[in-house]
């Protein structure tokens, strides 16, 4: 039987994808997740939109915001509660800093270590 590999379709060229993660203690202050969540709520402008691009539940999503504001000195998320009006929630300025950082952050991690990238996606089979 003919071996194959998982990079047999041209399509899956392999990408690093870094996952940086903030702790205090046991706790994930910011991590991937949480930063994915704060761009898919600044653009759906909900918790519950946002966790549905995500296909996470709204507790989910909820008690991940809520971690994230209580880890900061400022709040990333302010919410409106609903009502006749409807709720939602927007991105703070402190909230888009953080996003803003923690990508620039990936972005400068992924240029200082480009040649090691390289040299480690050699090492992977054809």
């Amino acid at each position: 039987m003919a071996r194959t590999s998982p990079h047999d379709d041209a399509a899956s060229a392999p990408v690093l994808k870094l996952r940086l993660r903030l702790t205090v203690g046991e706790l994930i202050a910011v991590g991937p997740g949480k930063i994915d969540l704060l761009e898919a709520l600044d653009a759906t402008g909900s918790i519950t939109a946002a966790a549905k691009s995500l296909g996470m539940s709204y507790r989910r999503a909820w008690l991940l915001i809520d971690e994230l504001n209580r880890s900061l000195r400022t709040p990333a998320v302010a919410t409106a509660a609903g009502g006749a009006q409807g709720g939602g929630s927007v991105l703070t300025d402190d909230g888009r800093r953080l996003v803003q950082l923690y990508r620039q952050i990936e972005a400068t991690a992924q240029k200082a270590a480009a040649v090691e990238i390289e040299a480690l996606k050699g090492m992977l089979a054809p």
